[in-house]
């Protein structure tokens, strides 16, 4: 049974001004998926100020926007928020701000919908926080990875948190941890990355002397007799940096099904891991109104501390 919805005439107000147009449409759309939303744009159906634009156009204040009615098959349809995750992230928020939040995003979420995936968790968000005209993420983190996740609530916001990620005046720092004894003298690992194609569309990253510039900064936390439990501080901001950059040092991260080795592998077996040791423990960034510095932590989940407990042991 296919899903209507009937015309609607949204004025743009200053929280939009600057937006995309398709990016206005996602937002507002809520269990659209980004295909049909290009395509009714595309084909001329959603008008601003009765005129054919492009994805990319860039919203005005006072813009009148026209979305088409939309039938939207059920296999089409992003997937609707469960009750139980419905629950988690309304209980992952650390701090919200006036134009911003932050959350303590669960592994094995996406953070966004697309190959396969019918919702991630700004879709998901979306749908919880249907008090927001406008959320998006400033950064992303890897589907396997937790902790913390800076989103704007407002086109002005994420400007200004975009920038301060260009400007390096945000600060993240990871833990992970790594199989074997991490060399105290090891501090950064420098070596430039390319993604390419793994087969069955998925891609991964390499170092290559061709690819990108990449630097990252690592400390010893704590050192077990087989394991490593660093720091690491993203200099550049690659996918899947940390993971690729501690494999190419020798020292996998634990629980990593794309980079890691089989003697990781045994040893997160051993120590009960069943999830990749990555965690984004601490964001420090401007507040985007007035630039004073916010510095938000995220705590280590249970089933990681519950790992340490076992390497400290000896298991």
């Amino acid at each position: 049974m296919a899903e209507g919805r009937d015309v609607q005439w949204v004025e743009v107000g200053e929280g939009q001004s600057g937006q995309r147009v398709d990016n206005f449409l996602i937002t507002r759309l809520k269990g659209v998926p980004r295909t049909l939303v290009y395509r009714i744009v595309r084909k001329g159906e959603v008008r601003v100020n009765k005129k054919r634009v492009k994805a990319d156009y860039r919203l005005q204040v006072g813009d009148l926007v026209r979305i088409p009615p939309l039938k939207l098959a059920p296999r089409e349809a992003v997937k609707q928020v469960s009750e139980g995750l419905r629950n988690l992230l309304a209980g992952s928020v650390l701090v919200e701000g006036p134009g911003w939040l932050v959350i303590n995003k669960p592994a094995g979420l996406p953070v966004h919908g697309g190959s396969g995936v019918k919702i991630g968790l700004i879709e998901a968000l979306r749908q919880v926080r249907e008090d927001l005209e406008f959320l998006e993420l400033v950064h992303r983190l890897d589907r396997d990875t937790s902790g913390c996740l800076l989103l704007a609530k407002s086109r002005p916001a994420l400007l200004a948190l975009n920038d301060a990620l260009k400007r390096h005046q945000m600060d993240k720092r990871y833990l992970a941890l790594v199989a074997g004894r991490w060399p105290v003298r090891r501090e950064f690992v420098s070596a430039r990355l390319d993604r390419f194609d793994a087969g069955n569309g998925e891609r991964r990253v390499r170092v290559d002397a061709a690819g990108k510039v990449a630097r990252t900064r690592f400390a010893i936390r704590e050192a077990f007799p087989k394991a490593t439990l660093i720091e690491a501080e993203p200099v550049t901001g690659r996918t899947h940096q940390i993971r690729v950059h501690a494999a190419h040092a020798g020292f996998p991260l634990l629980g990593d099904d794309k980079y890691g080795s089989r003697e990781g592998e045994s040893l997160a077996r051993h120590l009960g891991l069943s999830r990749l040791f990555l965690h984004a423990e601490s964001l420090t960034f401007p507040e985007p109104s007035s630039g004073r510095p916010v510095q938000i932590r995220a705590p280590l989940p249970e089933e990681l501390e519950a790992v340490l407990s076992r390497a400290r042991g000896g298991r």
